[in-house]
């Protein structure tokens, strides 16, 4: 019998309350300062500390010409503890 395999996603999400976390970064437009752009992205991260979300904003900061305007985070539980359901056995057919 094969056992199952997880990824580390999921015990991460499990074990270290990982949230699937979405930024939107509001910033400047390097040559014309006047107009504001949107760059929207996703991760696993872990709040509310949010690790890797402030790591991508400080190399933003430090390496992006574009000044941030503003910065929103959202996070939302991929799997919930009544989601998950350990199982005892299971078939192949």
């Amino acid at each position: 019998m094969r056992k199952p395999t997880f990824s580390k996603d999921f015990f991460d999400q499990i074990n270290d309350n990982m949230r699937l976390t979405t930024v939107e970064v509001t910033y400047r437009m390097p040559d014309y300062l006047s107009i504001l752009q949107e760059f929207v992205w996703q991760t696993m991260d872990k709040p509310p500390e949010y690790p890797r979300v402030y790591l991508f904003l400080n190399y933003w900061e430090a390496h992006i010409e574009g000044p941030i305007y503003s910065v929103k985070i959202a996070n939302v539980p991929i799997i919930s503890p009544s989601d998950f359901k350990t199982v005892d056995k299971y078939f192949n057919i």
